[in-house]
């Protein structure tokens, strides 16, 4: 199993990009620095062509659409301050959990 390393590696960059003052040598920082609802509609966008791949049967568009989606959720984690960490803490914590008990657990007034 490949370990989530690139993630890391990923959210590295796009720190750094974040930091950048010139926003018209990277996307990252131009995309950050564009704002969240930028950030939310990008997303949007690879989520609907992420979907649309699945629906046309192509494994590897499919990958290649799933891996534009993550690398734009790994800007919004970075909008949040947040780290791929964060999630992958959240996953093992779900580790072995029914997701039907582990829904119900969750506050009344908790999305998602």
């Amino acid at each position: 199993m490949m370990q989530p390393t690139i993630l890391h590696r990923l959210s590295e960059i796009i720190e750094t990009r974040k930091r950048a003052d010139d926003t018209s040598s990277s996307y990252v920082a131009k995309l950050l620095h564009g704002g969240h609802d930028k950030i939310l509609k990008k997303i949007a966008e690879e989520s609907a062509e992420t979907l649309m791949a699945s629906k046309d049967g192509d494994a590897q568009h499919v990958v290649r659409e799933t891996a534009d989606l993550w690398f734009h959720c790994l800007i919004l984690l970075s909008y949040h301050g947040l780290t791929p960490e964060d999630v992958l803490k959240e996953l093992e914590r779900r580790e072995g959990v029914s997701g039907i008990a582990e829904k119900a657990s969750r506050n009344v007034g908790e999305k998602g």
